[in-house]
């Protein structure tokens, strides 16, 4: 049993890790799809909203990861089976999703979908636990 779990402690952080780079990676190569958004006749202005856009939505997906890093290597949620296959998961299937992103160059306002599915969803679950610990803990 040990070794099941901490197998799934490594595929936990490695998948989170490599949602980590692929989010960085879409930050430098995020021009072409903001232009996917776009018509063929756009402006500076119409550019600019959908960057905007892309830059809020990446920096969310960083902060939701920031919430999932504190409560694993807090301790927190590091050796619950369930947050953490889920967490695997969500994870691994955003690093292919999102590798489909940049290479077929999808238009950026999917990115938000993509955003509440493989990094809001884990976030909010890893919250719930982490204050679920910190109340249990200060009632007993």
């Amino acid at each position: 049993m040990a070794s099941s779990s901490l197998g799934l402690v490594s595929a936990r952080f490695l998948s989170l890790a490599a949602h980590f780079i692929i989010t960085i990676s879409i930050f430098w190569a995020r021009e072409d799809n903001v232009k996917a958004g776009l018509g063929l006749d756009f402006t500076t202005q119409e550019y600019d909203d959908k960057d905007t856009s892309l830059i809020v939505a990446l920096s969310l997906t960083l902060a939701c990861m920031l919430v999932e890093i504190v409560g694993f290597f807090g301790g927190v949620t590091t050796f619950m089976q369930t947050i953490s296959l889920l967490s695997m998961c969500l994870h691994s299937v955003a690093c292919i999703t999102l590798a489909f992103f940049v290479w077929d160059i999808w238009d950026c306002d999917l990115y938000w979908v993509l955003f509440a599915i493989f990094s809001a969803l884990p976030a909010a679950v890893e919250t719930v636990a982490i204050v679920g610990f910190v109340g249990f803990s200060k009632l007993c």
